[in-house]
Parts: structure tokens; C-alpha cells; sequence
């Protein structure tokens, strides 16, 4: 796997290699070591799926506070996507700063999200699917969340907002 590191501090772009023959192709896509050795979290304890119907839909921006930070390993299985994440961590060099990326079916790339970012996406066509695998479970009482057009932040989506569920539209502008 590539490991590429984004400007926000312990936030990866991985990508598989895929070993090709006429069959198709064979790639990992997950290896503890691998990720050790970028001093990941490997502690996956939750996976998750989402499937979104409508193009220019928006999740997020969603975070857990201590004590149930998480990680996200994020992929998008079907469609595309364009991922989103936001560093809360007060201490960061990059404080309330965002990166992106596109994330398709086709490209099989990933997404690593430290604990103390926020992640959010917009689907970039209908019938999007994404999988996550999260480093801590849920839970209500730590879950917390920002509007992706605070601005605060700047972040700019590609597509207008077709669909925002309305806790995501409805956060205040940033106390951080």
C-alpha cells in the first residue's frame, strides 16, 4: 500500500497496488504492520456502511469527543465521493484547517482520519455506498458535529447541496 500524508497531521491518502494478471487483480487493502509502521491506529473495533441515494448529498462534518475519540478508515465501495476532513485539534499546526479528496469505486483509494478531525463528504453521483472502519464504537453522548459552510472553516464542496439531513445543517457557528 502507498501511504501519503495529507497537510493535517496524522491524516493518510493510502492507496492499494494491485498485483495484476488476466484475472483481474489481488491487492491488500488493510495490513497491521503496514500501518504500524506509519504509527496508525490498527485497533479497528466498529465497521460501518452508508448508502446514500441522491448526488450532492451531505454528511457531516461528525466527530467524538474524548474519551471516545475515533479513527476512520474510510473507502467508497460504490459511486464516488468527496471526503472531507477537518482538524479540531486546538494544538494542531493545522487547526481548523480542511483537506479532500475524491473517493470513487473505481479508484479503491482510502481515507485515514485521526482522532480530533471531523469527517464529512458530498456524493458526487446517485447510489453512493461508503464503508468505514472505525478504531472505538459509537456513542451518543460523545458525538458532536460542525456545518460543512461554517465559515469558520472555508470548506468548499464541488456539487450544490442536493440533500442535508437536518442536525448536519442545523449545527451552530463554531465555538472551537
Amino acid at each position: 500500500m502507498k501511504f501519503t500524508p495529507t497537510k493535517i497531521p496524522g491524516a493518510y491518502l493510502i492507496e492499494i497496488e494491485p498485483i495484476t494478471d488476466e484475472r483481474g487483480f489481488f491487492a491488500r487493502s488493510f495490513c497491521a504492520d503496514e500501518f504500524q509502521q506509519h504509527g496508525l491506529n490498527t485497533n479497528f473495533a466498529q465497521c460501518n456502511v452508508s448508502f446514500t441515494a441522491r448526488q450532492g448529498t451531505i454528511r457531516g462534518m461528525h466527530y467524538q469527543v474524548a474519551p471516545d475519540t475515533e479513527t476512520k478508515l474510510v473507502r467508497c465501495t460504490r459511486g464516488a465521493i468527496y471526503d472531507v476532513i477537518l482538524d479540531l485539534r486546538p494544538e494542531s499546526p493545522t487547526f481548523k484547517q480542511w483537506v479532500a479528496t475524491e473517493l470513487t469505486a473505481d479508484n479503491y483509494q482510502m481515507f485515514y482520519i485521526p482522532p480530533g478531525c471531523a469527517h464529512g463528504l458530498q456524493t458526487l453521483v446517485d447510489d453512493t455506498e461508503v464503508f468505514y472502519q472505525m478504531a472505538g464504537v459509537y456513542n451518543a453522548d460523545s458525538a458532536r458535529g460542525v456545518r460543512w459552510n461554517d465559515p469558520a472553516f472555508g470548506i468548499k464542496m464541488p456539487l450544490p447541496v442536493s440533500v442535508i439531513h437536518d442536525r448536519d445543517h442545523e449545527y451552530p457557528d463554531c465555538m472551537i
